[in-house]
């Protein structure tokens, strides 16, 4: 779920101020693009595997061992892309991005399983409207979020180790607890990575690095959108009979 360490950048001259405009308008504009073709990659992957309910490519896989592959490889990709950015060329790290939204799909098809369309367009629409606000805030604000960074982070740490817990517990009200303080840390993600993303533009950067960047920052959004997105869709989401 979370992103390692970001890689260091070298930071260059700064461009005027009409130059930065422009190109951190494009540059904002690719990491968006990037995000909503992953998302859409994921729904399309995720919509084709439950095709048939029970009879679904989805079902047969978590009857066999590799339903492990489909549940840990996206995790393993994840690792790969943030830890091993720097040795990876911009056309390598967006196959990569592609290859992990498809596997994205895999894993979260059983959404369409459990859930019925309508309540997971319904949650669709919310998640996006609510990212949508957050990043556009993140984006504009002149305040300094970094502030929040460490409480941001401590939030989804504590839903890692807490959602670990409850699969052995299986609490109905601690998972109802994790989905909302979920709910409040990846809206508050949604913002601060928003402005850490823009912040990390710069406008005299290679071909290679502001490639680099655009994938990191479309990964980061990305999950940010998916997990705001499965929180709702456990607190909000109309279960199939």
């Amino acid at each position: 779920m979370a992103l390692g360490s970001q890689p260091r950048w070298t930071v260059q001259p700064a461009a005027a101020p009409a130059d930065v405009d422009v190109g951190l308008r494009n540059y904002m504009l690719r990491i968006y693009n990037y995000m909503a073709s992953g998302l859409a990659l994921t729904g399309i992957v995720a919509y084709a595997a439950a095709a048939g309910g029970r009879d679904s490519f989805i079902a047969h896989i978590y009857t066999t061992p590799l339903m492990w592959l489909v549940i840990l490889a996206p995790l393993g990709l994840v690792m790969w892309l943030s830890y091993g950015i720097n040795r990876l060329s911009a056309q390598a790290a967006q196959a990569i991005f592609w290859v992990y939204a498809g596997l994205m799909g895999l894993s979260l098809s059983t959404v369409f399983l459990v859930y019925t369309g309508a309540s997971i367009a319904r949650v669709f629409f919310i998640t996006a409207g609510t990212f949508a606000a957050m990043s556009l805030y993140g984006y504009s604000t002149r305040r300094d979020l970094s502030q929040f960074g460490s409480f941001l982070f401590m939030g989804l740490i504590g839903i890692i180790i807490a959602s670990l817990v409850n699969i052995f517990i299986a609490s109905s009200a601690l998972q109802f607890a994790i989905c909302v303080i979920g709910v409040l840390v990846f809206t508050g993600l949604t913002a601060w990575d928003t402005q850490a993303i823009k912040e990390m533009y710069v406008a005299y950067d290679d071909g290679q690095i502001a490639g680099k960047k655009a994938v990191m920052g479309a990964l980061r959004l990305y999950l940010d959108f998916v997990n705001l997105f499965m929180m709702l869709i456990q607190l909000l989401g109309v279960r199939r009979d």
